[in-house]
């Protein structure tokens, strides 16, 4: 592809003394390569600053996450906290994970708030997200951020942006830093020099308080002190989950913990795997390896900011299986209901949430519960602008989405990896207790509620043509929307960006309630459900199915489970997304 006289201009700006030696020594060396493909990429666009801050690959150009658009958009978020809290001591809370040149940019974006006047409160070194998400309202502040692109691979890295509530900002904010960072159009905007009399390292302090509330969740302390020596395999995969994830079990109460050392020290290289996601089952490996080894009870692993978590248990079989982030979710929930319910805790405002691509499952808990439940969009700021709303109304006790993310009581506002290794440690603990395995707790909790299965593909488009394929797929889905799925009828659309839901049957239209996002929902004659969301931080389309399959008796699961998954695969096959 050669490159448009834009882009050429672009570059062009970037060889000027305004960027440093090291920055234009990388352009150089590409456009001496004839590397047009990737400046290209690098240089098309200005990556984006979202609804939740920035994430890209880290290099040289406008399109790229480097000391330029990240110094930019901390100069826009800078801006506009100033004008929100004018004649105010404006505080700001900043963490980082393991990732390559994390602390670099953690250090970066600190000189730039102090800069601006803004106190900072700068952690001594990584921690996980969550902890960042405590931290601004343990400190009081009016904004925070950390240096992190979750799990994605080690080319990437990002910037997420969270309001004096500790959640990710949400409208009008987000919208309005945007503006002021697309307002940002110069690196001569942008102040560098740090005022260093601002800047405050803060750690073990923050620490012990945020573990006192991780504590305080647990409900039955009574099990773990019977099963302390539950045998629990833990890796972080090279993140920051080994500064919190050991502390917070040893201080439940659990003496037996075992950490996968090959993967215990912090590497933005993640250099026993090729992606630090906890979905995965080759991320999960060595885990399992000495799970397997040690006759453990339960695997447990972090992603990289250790705000997801990824589990394994034995299945009846004695094999090691993944339990996935839609059966972890409804375990969680199941036991903080039930749990809670046994030690009288239960009031008549308590109330949790999930995300509308999660299991319908989670609903039916609550309401067997006598619990009220909530659906809202992907993404923990959603939840945590319910939690906002209800606030001194409604009692939140757990909400969570399928992708591995949990958040257990209120003091942090984001999914949290620690507080869910503590609950899930408890939740097997007491399952021992009565003589059971975690699996067979999940395998009755179907019985229970009701059995329902799900499968989610990712669908990778890289760069400008994949993005234009993926507003492609969805603009196609929504002119020519599927009458049928695999035999079965399409009985009900729900387009969350037109913000309508349409029953095909009878063609009476009422609204989703939920402000408007990309994703399109069929629902099949049988209750199955498909979901097409474009991600908003990864070049993907992601697709979700979930089926319900009839289960009488926990001796019929394998065969359920069989049968259901039989169901997600005439699905895919029907909708050609093998």
């Amino acid at each position: 592809m050669a490159l448009s006289p834009e882009i050429h201009a672009k570059i062009n700006n970037w060889l000027t003394p305004s960027y440093d030696a090291t920055t234009q020594a990388e352009i150089r060396e590409l456009l001496a390569s004839n590397q047009d493909d990737f400046l290209s990429d690098a240089f098309y666009r200005n990556l984006e600053f979202g609804t939740g801050g920035l994430r890209g690959i880290m290099g040289a150009g406008s399109n790229r996450m480097n000391r330029y658009t990240l110094g930019m958009a901390a100069q826009g978020l800078s801006n506009y906290l100033v004008q929100s809290f004018p004649g105010q001591e404006i505080k700001v809370a900043v963490a980082h994970d393991s990732r390559n040149n994390s602390r670099l940019f953690a250090e970066l974006v600190s000189a730039i708030f102090s800069a601006n006047g803004i106190t900072v409160y700068l952690f001594e070194a990584l921690r996980p997200t969550p902890e960042l998400s405590f931290a601004i309202r343990h400190l009081g502040c009016q904004s925070g951020c950390v240096v992190t692109a979750s799990h994605n691979p080690k080319e990437y890295n990002g910037f997420k942006v969270y309001w004096n509530d500790g959640a990710q900002v949400v409208a009008p904010h987000d919208k309005n830093i945007i503006r002021e960072v697309e307002a940002i159009q110069s690196v001569a905007d942008v102040q560098f020099e740090a005022d260093n009399a601002r800047i405050h390292l803060i750690g073990e302090e923050l620490d012990a308080a945020y573990l006192a509330q991780v504590k305080a969740l647990s409900i039955n302390p009574a099990a773990i002190e019977r099963q302390h020596d539950l045998k629990i395999v833990y890796t972080p995969l090279h993140g920051t989950g080994i500064t919190m994830v050991p502390k917070a079990l040893a201080q439940l109460g659990f003496t037996n913990v075992h950490i996968v050392e090959a993967q215990a020290t912090p590497d933005g290289n993640f250099p026993t795997v090729q992606s630090p996601n906890p979905e995965e089952k080759v991320a999960m490996q060595m885990a399992l390896d000495q799970a397997k080894a040690l006759d453990a009870d339960l695997v447990l692993a972090t992603d990289p900011d250790s705000d997801r978590v990824g589990i394994a248990v034995k299945n009846n079989h004695g094999e090691w299986v993944l339990v996935n982030g839609n059966q972890t979710a409804a375990l969680l929930t199941h036991y903080l209901l039930s749990a809670r319910s046994q030690a009288g805790k239960t009031t008549d405002q308590d109330f949790i949430v999930y995300t509308i691509v999660t299991s319908d499952v989670l609903g039916d808990i609550a309401r067997h519960q006598g619990v009220k439940a909530y659906q809202t969009l992907t993404g923990f700021k959603y939840i945590a602008g319910i939690i906002r709303d209800l606030e001194g109304q409604q009692n939140y006790i757990g909400g969570g989405e399928e992708s591995y993310g949990y958040m257990i009581g209120d003091f942090v506002r984001d999914k949290d990896a620690i507080s869910a290794c503590a609950l899930l440690a408890e939740m097997a603990a007491v399952a021992k207790d009565h003589g059971r395995t975690l699996y067979q707790e999940m395998v009755q909790m179907y019985c229970t509620y009701g059995f329902y299965k799900e499968h989610l593909i990712s669908l990778t488009k890289k760069g400008q043509r994949g993005a234009e394929e993926i507003q492609e797929m969805m603009a196609e889905l929504r002119a020519n929307p599927p009458r049928t799925i695999a035999g079965l009828p399409v009985v009900e659309l729900r387009d969350y960006k037109t913000g309508r839901i349409r029953d095909l049957r009878t063609n009476l239209e009422t609204e989703t309630g939920l402000e408007s996002s990309n994703v399109l929902q069929f629902i099949l004659e049988d209750g199955s459900k498909i979901s097409a969301r474009p991600s908003g931080t990864e070049p993907k389309i992601k697709f979700y199915f979930s089926v319900r399959q009839p289960l009488k008796s926990a001796v019929d699961f394998d065969l359920a489970d069989k049968l259901a998954g039989e169901k997600i695969q005439r699905i895919i096959d029907d909708m050609q997304l093998n």
